[in-house]
């Protein structure tokens, strides 16, 4: 059967072509963001492919394969492929096929299938972790390998469902304040906040307790966290990606709960303290001394009594507090993040350790409620002169990136940005700390970098949320965890290579809803015909996938360009 206003063209592959034109297109991908991944993202035709993982993912977060299937057949022009009906079928029937559950002291892993057991007893990676086979149906674990058979198992295609529970913790009475601390204004969950916390913490009981929740930056991630605390009333232990969201959670923990700021500690390389909410920073926690030392600080795991570990920005996790974490699979878990995307395809291993995606939200639909602000996203393309089109030429292939990102060519562009953004308050971000050097003299701006003291980092930030300064040029120190709620315009100048993560992490820097409603407006500066070009591509795919699309324009087309603005009636207002 042939319906051509559908958008989607599923192949044998497990791959689908969505066509961008079609009027259901938006409904498509809406439905497709929860149990595929996007791979590409050309103007007309996007590509997303079915994954074990991204199968397995929407089979934690509740979703059927059934559903799944009808998902497809719905927006499809044509029949489901067989194939790819039947390994959707099969693929997510394996989540949760194997548990592990408690018995006593005793860790065991189940099946009601005897022959799969058999199967994965003859694992031999997994027979290491192993105490004995109890019987057709049951597997004693070693305890101490919880979470490395987890990723075993993963890898061997039967994620596990984890119901063997958690140690309760260390008591702290947490509750979330009615009227905030610092100005006493009225203070509640959102509903999609409040959804999130009750699928992850499931009455208490053992199918909760860890997981992931996913939500746009801007949408209120943090409170999230401090209501999952509240829920568990328990010691928490928070790592997150810098001092500066060290303080940033602090703040937020004495302003919307009733813990006391002398049971908040900050751990970091300033100062070690240890008190019943802990938080810390994930660079602190991998120092050594040198590559061959031990970690002497993920002694903080075992520390306390911790009833609940909060992983902010989880994405960013490094791989030596992966190991750790494989080791206190007993404590619950709980992952923030905007994106589960990760560069170096340790996606499995949030998966198995932190735990499955167990909430998102589309963020085109918190921006259509006014959760988050809406936001214009525009590519604009320069062109390198002779000289420097030479020095490309002539750069080893590891190096052509940086030569174009960091092109003089792009200075008049954002010269002419800034001029077409007076009164708005703008954050020029890039990668190459030369390059921000040269844009900060150029413009007069401040300059944070990852060199720059934390106290002048806040600093700078709260002279921006007051209005004081207008202007900031940051390295990428501020991708993450800065709550900069009146920022309405980025200016990026070079990133990480094509990191999709970096895109999401840098538009979410102008995504909190404005005081005044106003629009968010992200822009790329790339050189044309370049690398530069090549990763902006790439980075754009997580955005893409979300919904937001990039105008581009060329430099010469500039002057005639008018960012857009909000009428009054268009202003959403929660």
């Amino acid at each position: 059967m042939f319906t051509p206003e559908n958008p989607l063209i599923i192949q044998s592959d497990k791959s689908v072509l969505v066509e961008v034109a079609s009027p259901r297109y938006e409904a498509a991908r809406d439905q497709l963001a929860r149990f595929a991944e996007l791979e590409k993202s050309p103007e007309h035709i996007h590509t997303y492919r079915l994954t074990p993982l991204s199968l397995w993912n929407a089979a934690s977060s509740g979703m059927t394969g059934a559903g799944v299937v009808a998902a497809l057949a719905e927006y499809s022009k044509y029949d489901l492929p067989d194939n790819v009906r039947r390994d959707v079928l099969e693929l997510m029937s394996r989540y949760g096929r194997v548990k592990l559950i408690k018995e006593g002291e005793k860790l065991l892993l189940t099946s009601d299938d005897d022959i799969l057991i058999t199967e994965i007893f003859h694992q031999k990676e997994i027979r290491a972790m192993l105490l004995g086979k109890l019987d057709r149906f049951r597997l004693d674990v070693d305890p101490a390998m919880r979470g490395q058979i987890k990723q075993a198992l993963l890898k061997i295609g039967y994620p596990a469902e984890d119901l063997a529970g958690y140690v309760e913790g260390e008591h702290l009475e947490i509750d979330l304040r009615e009227l905030m601390a610092h100005n006493e204004a009225a203070f509640g969950l959102r509903g999609y906040q409040r959804e999130a916390v009750d699928i992850f913490h499931a009455g208490g009981s053992s199918r909760g307790g860890s997981g992931v929740i996913v939500l746009p930056c801007g949408a209120g991630k943090t409170v999230v966290g401090l209501a999952a605390m509240a829920a568990l009333d328990a010691s928490t232990l928070i790592l997150t990606p810098n001092t500066v969201a060290v303080r940033q959670w602090i703040d937020e923990i004495v302003d919307k709960t009733t813990v006391p700021r002398e049971a908040v500690g900050e751990y970091t390389g300033e100062v070690k303290e240890i008190r019943p909410v802990t938080i810390s920073t994930y660079q602190t926690l991998t120092w050594r001394k040198n590559r061959n030392a031990d970690f002497p600080h993920m002694s903080i795991f075992n520390e306390r009594d911790w009833g609940l570990i909060i992983y902010d920005e989880v994405h960013l996790l490094p791989a030596p507090v992966f190991r750790i974490t494989a080791d206190i699979q007993a404590r619950r878990r709980l992952g923030l993040t905007a994106t589960l995307v990760r560069e170096d395809g340790r996606a499995d291993d949030v998966f198995s350790l932190i735990g499955p995606k167990k909430y998102d939200v589309p963020w085109k639909e918190l921006e259509q409620q006014g959760w988050i602000a809406t936001a214009d996203c525009t590519e604009i393309r320069i062109q390198l002169d002779d000289a420097e089109r030479m020095d490309y030429a002539l750069a080893e292939t590891r190096e052509k990136y940086g030569v174009a990102a960091q092109s003089k060519a792009k200075l008049p562009i954002l010269d002419a940005l800034i001029g077409k953004h007076e009164g708005d308050t703008i954050l020029v971000i890039g990668q190459y700390i030369d390059q921000l050097k040269a844009i900060a003299d150029h413009l007069e701006a401040p300059l944070i970098t990852g060199k720059s003291a934390v106290r002048e980092r806040e600093k700078l930030y709260d002279q921006l949320r007051t209005g004081e300064i207008k202007l900031l040029v940051v390295s990428k120190v501020a991708n993450f965890s800065i709550d900069l709620p009146d920022a309405n315009v980025a200016i990026q100048v070079s990133g990480t290579f094509g990191s999709r993560q970096e895109e999401a992490q840098r538009l979410g820097r102008i995504l909190r809803p404005k005081s005044d409603g106003a629009l968010a407006h992200f822009y790329t500066i790339v050189a044309r015909d370049t690398r530069d070009q090549e990763f902006a591509a790439n980075r754009q795919m997580f955005l893409t996938e979300q919904g937001y699309r990039y105008q581009i324009l060329y430099g010469d087309e500039l002057t005639a360009f008018e960012p857009r603005r909000l009428a009054v009636e268009e202003l959403a207002v929660p």
